[in-house]
């Protein structure tokens, strides 16, 4: 099959949908209204897939201000 203008469309690996479903029903027990209504991000979070940057302590907030101060603002001659 062909797309428009004669271009083959390019091959992608289908989205395992059997193992996502097979995740949320069984593993995560979820209603299938609540299967369908989550988003991609929450489904991942609730399986508890790879966070986004893991954030830093207190201390290490601390010892970054530290080690890299605020200037002082010289805008306008002050």
């Amino acid at each position: 099959m062909r797309a428009a203008g004669g271009v083959a469309p390019v091959s992608a690996s289908a989205f395992p949908w059997e193992a996502v479903m097979e995740a949320g029903f069984s593993r995560l027990r979820l209603s299938s209204e609540h299967f369908w209504r989550m988003t991609p991000r929450e489904l991942v979070a609730a399986l508890g897939g790879p966070r986004r940057g893991a954030s830093i302590d207190r201390a290490a907030f601390e010892a970054l201000r530290q080690a890299f101060p605020d200037r002082e603002d010289t805008r306008d001659g002050k």
